[in-house]
């Protein structure tokens, strides 16, 4: 399975934790209801789930007069997932990371939540 297609299941995986109490459940319930999760995948989420204050406030600090409530849920499971990767993933290179997560936005997101999330991505990518 390549990369994209666990990074897109990794992404369904923290899109839906944000509904549930239970993150425990989230792979589990994808892996009997929808396909088989790959390594990556899972790597992926258990990192964004353990990290999730840390990626917050990074999110944060680039969306000038955005409160985290405030923007969308999936553009935040995009946003946590990217910075994650950019941050904690060292065979990714952040120009992928940010890539694969325009890509997420333009297939599942508002028109125009691409460029936000670019944004927001390139700005913490200048930093880190």
């Amino acid at each position: 399975m390549t990369r994209t297609k666990q990074r897109e299941q990794a992404f369904f995986l923290i899109f839906e934790s944000l509904f549930s109490k239970e993150e425990a459940e989230v792979p589990e319930l994808y892996s009997e209801n929808v396909e088989e999760l790959g390594d990556y995948a899972k790597r992926l989420y258990g990192g964004v789930c353990e990290r999730e204050d840390e990626l917050d406030s990074i999110i944060s600090s680039y969306s000038k007069g955005w409160k985290l409530n405030r923007i969308p849920k999936i553009n935040l499971a995009i946003l946590r997932l990217a910075i994650y990767e950019m941050k904690y993933e060292d065979d990714v290179p952040a120009s992928v990371a940010i890539n694969e997560a325009v890509e997420l936005a333009k297939k599942y997101s508002g028109k125009e939540d691409s460029a936000f999330i670019n944004g927001i991505l390139g700005a913490a990518e200048r930093d880190m």
